[in-house]
């Protein structure tokens, strides 16, 4: 197979991969995200200690976690094709991806908002904040690094998920991999595949980590961590006024 034939192809595949990964890990995000803040927040001695709901909310997460991906596809097949109308397709292979990445992403989420220091909690909630307000300013802006580590984590397995929903007709890089590099023995086109995939991955985690290294040294605050450090700094200050007196 020349190039002119192979470029039309990888093209389209990259073009599914892409609508597959984007749109699972959107989803994966908005699902993940305050899932993870959940188990957070109800475990014990969090803000809404709960030990039924976080349990439960923690063993879904653990199942959803365990199971192969291959597996999860073909469990949700008639859920796929409810909400699709088909089971073939990367519309249809955005279903499997999405449900899978948010519990992984859920638990990346949990680790990353447990990181966040303690105090900073305490001393919200002694200026009178919420809950919501903890979570706002506090927990998600403290831990946005991580989560932005997070995020490119479940990029890449999502972008590894859907090569494997390529082998049951998902679409994308995966599926022409299988299908010519596999079933055809056009080994050069599969191998481009791998060196697609490698690089792409390869950009996705250069990406990721320089966002996460900027916001780092930025240290990732807003709200209400810049008057926490105004009012430790006025504290020498006060201790010098005493002992002057």
């Amino acid at each position: 197979m020349t190039w002119s034939e192979m470029q039309p192809l990888l093209e389209q595949a990259c073009r599914e991969t892409l609508v597959m990964v984007g749109w699972s890990t959107l989803i994966a995000v908005l699902g993940g995200l305050p899932l993870g803040i959940l188990l957070v927040l109800t475990d014990k001695g969090g803000l809404l200690q709960n030990t039924v709901v976080n349990k439960v909310v923690g063993q879904v997460v653990n199942v959803g976690r365990s199971m192969p991906f291959i597996i999860l596809m073909v469990a949700l097949m008639n859920f796929t094709r409810w909400v699709t109308g088909t089971t073939i397709g990367s519309e249809a292979a955005i279903v499997p991806l999405a449900i899978g990445g948010i519990p992984f992403f859920a638990r990346l989420v949990e680790t990353a908002v447990r990181e966040v220091d303690h105090g900073l909690v305490e001393a919200v909630q002694a200026m009178g904040g919420n809950t919501w307000t903890i979570v706002r300013k506090v927990l998600v802006p403290e831990a946005l690094p991580s989560l932005i580590a997070s995020t490119t984590t479940t990029v890449i397995a999502l972008i590894g998920y859907s090569a494997m929903a390529g082998t049951v007709g998902g679409g994308g890089l995966g599926d022409l991999a299988v299908r010519y590099g596999y079933q055809r023995f056009e080994t050069g086109l599969m191998w481009i595949t791998v060196a697609v995939l490698a690089v792409v991955i390869s950009l996705i985690q250069f990406a990721g980590d320089h966002a996460a290294r900027t916001l780092h040294r930025r240290g990732g605050r807003s709200g209400p961590a810049p008057k926490l450090r105004l009012l430790k700094a006025k504290e020498p200050a006060a201790a010098d006024v005493s002992k002057a007196v």
